[in-house]
């Protein structure tokens, strides 16, 4: 099957592409444009990404605390500095800018200083009564204004820790309406609505608030990605563009390979609208990565392409010989890195999965675009002139490949002395690597939200929501005062944990109950005993069951039997998750009975932390399944476990010595991280890939002798390995143009690991291949010379004998070889 692959078929199919050009050409146009009607179909994700399959118990417990409570991600904040927000003129600016986000049909509810309410007690009623706080006809007063300060923070307890704080901010609670916090109306909301009420209240006070919560995050963050598109297709562009002509110095062929690249990625974002699938921080980054995995295709055949005009200068020949020379080796690369990208597909993540498969299929896709187009393009356009062909003898190249050549002659024992010194190294930076589940991490440093975000994870004490739900097995059962105390000791633990803010349920509002029965005297703010529930605990039903605005509705499902105990973690408090919930849970089972009551602790940050383990272990499957994939491929290539051998190591050792930076710099492992090691190795083992298959053909070529072959095909392959490996190194560099950090490192990560790839491929491939094998290599390098004193008459056997082994055509390049 080789040999047919190697020969008959690429006789083939470069018999049809070169006689069916316009035909060709006629059929790329015809797909691009059905590809570019596919683009109306493109939409932008308005969900977080869940990185656990619906059937982990994480994500069950989350569903189920949703199906009770509702969206827990519908909160918007606006906070102030209490000694501005006082004053009558700040004030009413602020009622008003209150007032008109409250007109809003998506907002639910807001809870501001300017309708903040009071329990006060109804005798005649048996029941609570809300009042207002603040009399809107009183707040020109300073004096008012003042007091009415001094009654919130001294009197009014169970709004600490939700609308003010001890260091004196005040915030205002802005809710969503649930249905729309998954939909493009919640980002119309921020963006057309929200953010210029803002800003013209700014602009009218001279104050600057501090706004964040879940939907106004993913909103702004939402922006970021798709601007970055724009900036990292373009950058991609210029930058490769650039490369690509300092290698070749023709305009010409510039183009050609930039309009190639471009079709690519109108393609990648026309099979994300044909499959359907949203545009997320991942998928955002295919069209890039069509660029910079097109261009390589790109470098290979041209150089090939010019490689072939240098040795016979015959334009024909050398479009045939492109294709059936590098057909092989192209097809076989592009394959390997699609399967690589394929392999996310069983990670039993719809992100990951979605990612993986419009990946794979455009790069095979690109693949058939290059190798049409570039043929076609060329064989219309006169043979190169000699200053075009220039860089194949330029003298930084000659002077590379002599060093490559010299190094794995002579100092192969220096390489892999090299090499188990980085492997070393790279193993104990491992043992430092941590894992991170932080949900704000990644987020964009400097972008103003995030500047929002860390004002009130420090003065609220954590932005990341973790839940623990109640169910108390009976009906009206949260309202036992049993509960109830099993729920406040509960509390009091989570109080006692540095990393978690002050916890929200509905045993505030009894404790506030009871401080309201009492004549609002805050020395009372707490659980009624047992022979004052029968009273508090009435007052505070009828005033649930009389009232419109059921304050309890959001901590007590409607019938009573579950409940909700409310707590932020700050994110350095992220990666001691685990141990904390160790500690709750064993609190948990301490405090609630299992007969009586079932408790789960979820929430965001659990379900992404526990996401982020979960992708860790699926990415590391994937990634044993790529090197599985490729160890079938080189077995059915050479039929050799040395060759298995010799293919992975070179490519193992730069992922390990990426791990160990990551270890040495504190780079976590994270979501972003961690797809390095798949995308690395699969692009990394192109180069391997590639370089064996050559040395496939040249051992063919060259009567099986392993030296000679290993070097010609240095020279043949080596300049192309080198130009790809930059253009890869700098394509993904562009990526740490981002403001997401988690873009930033996968950047950065992947071009180490390629560069140290190259390398690798390049000395440390060959010098194995070499050492593997040098028995063999050294008795054909003993029987050669032995040739050079037979009799002219020997000779002339033994060159008829290599004569008849090779077709015309292969005698001719060999003798040009020679010369």
């Amino acid at each position: 099957m080789l040999k047919w692959l190697s020969t008959s078929f690429w006789d083939f199919i470069a018999s049809k592409i070169l006689r069916n050009k316009i035909g060709l050409l006629i059929l790329v146009a015809l797909f691009t444009l059905f590809m570019a009607s596919q683009w109306k179909y493109i939409k932008f994700t308005n969900t977080e990404a869940n990185l656990l399959p619906a059937s982990e118990k994480a994500n069950i417990e989350y569903n189920s605390f949703l199906e009770k409570f509702g969206e827990e991600g519908n909160l918007i904040v606006v906070g102030i500095q209490d000694s501005l927000i006082f004053s009558p003129k700040i004030y009413a600016s602020w009622e008003k800018l209150m007032l008109q986000l409250k007109q809003n049909k998506e907002v639910e509810v807001i809870i501001s200083l300017n309708d903040l309410k009071r329990l006060q007690k109804n005798d005649s009623l048996s029941t609570f009564e809300l009042a207002a706080l603040l009399d809107s006809s009183k707040t020109t007063d300073a004096t008012y204004l003042k007091e009415r300060k001094k009654e919130l923070l001294t009197k009014m307890p169970f709004y600490e820790g939700l609308l003010y704080n001890k260091s004196g901010i005040i915030r205002s609670a802005i809710y969503l309406d649930k249905k729309i916090v998954n939909t493009p109306e919640r980002k119309n909301l921020v963006l057309h609505k929200i953010i210029p009420a803002i800003e013209a209240f700014e602009k009218e006070t001279k104050v600057d608030l501090h706004v964040s919560g879940m939907p106004y995050i993913r909103s702004l963050n939402s922006e970021y990605i798709i601007s970055e598109i724009s900036l990292f297709i373009g950058a991609a562009l210029g930058i490769t563009s650039l490369i690509f002509f300092f290698f070749f110095r023709s305009f010409r062929t510039t183009l050609i390979s930039m309009c190639i690249v471009i079709v690519g990625v109108m393609w990648s974002f026309g099979f994300l609208g044909l499959l359907r699938y949203e545009i997320t921080v991942l998928t955002a980054l295919v069209p890039t990565l069509m660029i910079v995995i097109g261009i390589p295709n790109c470098i290979f055949l041209t150089n090939k392409y010019h490689q072939e005009c240098r040795i016979h200068g015959n334009q024909a020949k050398a479009l045939v010989r492109v294709i059936t020379k590098v057909g092989t080796p192209t097809l076989i690369t592009n394959l390997t890195t699609s399967f690589g990208f394929a392999t996310f597909i069983v990670t039993n993540n719809e992100l990951l999965k979605e990612f993986g498969v419009v990946t794979s299929i455009n790069i095979i896709a690109l693949f058939f675009l290059c190798l049409f187009v570039i043929p076609v393009a060329y064989s219309y356009m006169s043979i190169p002139k000699e200053r075009h062909l220039d860089h194949l003898e330029r003298s930084y190249a000659v002077s590379f490949l002599n060093w490559i050549q010299k190094t794995i002659k002579s100092k192969r024992t220096i390489v892999y002395i090299v090499a188990i010194s980085l492997l070393a190294t790279g193993i104990l930076g491992i043992f430092k690597m941590r894992i991170s589940g932080s949900l704000i991490e990644d987020m964009p440093k400097k972008a103003a939200f995030y500047d929002d975000i860390v004002f009130f994870e420090k003065e609220f004490d954590g932005v990341m929501p973790i839940e623990i739900m109640i169910d108390t097995k009976k009906k009206k059962g949260v309202m036992k005062l049993t509960t109830l105390k099993r729920m406040d000791e509960l509390q009091e633990i989570i109080d006692s944990i540095p990393e978690l803010s002050k916890p929200i349920s509905i045993v505030n509002l009894v404790k506030y109950s009871k401080q309201a029965y009492y004549n609002n005297n805050p020395e009372y703010y707490e659980l009624p005993t047992s022979q004052e529930q029968a009273f508090i605990l009435s007052f505070a039903k009828n005033s649930v069951k009389n009232s419109k605005d059921n304050i309890m509705k959001s901590y007590v499902d409607e019938t009573g039997q579950y409940t909700r105990i409310t707590t932020f973690i700050k994110d350095e408090g992220i990666n001691n998750l685990d141990a904390i919930e160790s500690k709750l849970q064993a609190k948990i089972d301490e405090i609630f009975p299992k007969e009586r009551y079932e408790v789960s602790i979820t929430g965001k940050a659990v379900v992404f932390q526990k996401g982020t383990k979960y992708l860790l272990d699926n990415l590391l499957q994937s990634l044993l399944l790529s090197v599985f994939i490729t160890a079938l491929l080189i077995a059915f290539m050479f039929r050799s476990i040395k060759m298995i051998v010799v293919a992975l190591v070179p490519n193992l050792l730069p992922l390990l010595m990426t791990a160990g930076i990551m270890g040495y710099f504190n780079i976590p492992l994270k979501p972003s991280t961690i797809l390095v090691f798949g995308i690395a190795f699969g692009l990394s083992v192109d180069d391997t890939i590639r370089f064996l298959a050559e040395y496939r053909q040249a051992l063919t070529r060259n009567n099986w002798k392993i030296k000679k072959s290993v070097f010609a095909t240095i020279n043949e392959s080596g300049l192309s390995m080198f130009y790809t490996s930059v253009v890869l190194f700098s394509g993904f560099s562009v990526f740490m143009l981002s403001s997401f950090g988690g873009t930033i490192a996968l950047g950065g990560l992947v071009s180490i690991t390629l560069l140290f790839g190259m390398l690798s491929n390049l000395v440390l491939l060959p010098s194995l291949v070499l050492t593997l094998n040098k028995t063999l290599a050294n008795q054909q390098e003993f029987v050669e010379p032995t040739i050079n004193i037979l009799s002219d008459e020997e000779v002339g056997e033994v060159e008829k004998i290599e004569f008849n082994e090779f077709d015309e055509e292969d005698f001719e390049e060999e003798n040009s070889n020679e010369k």
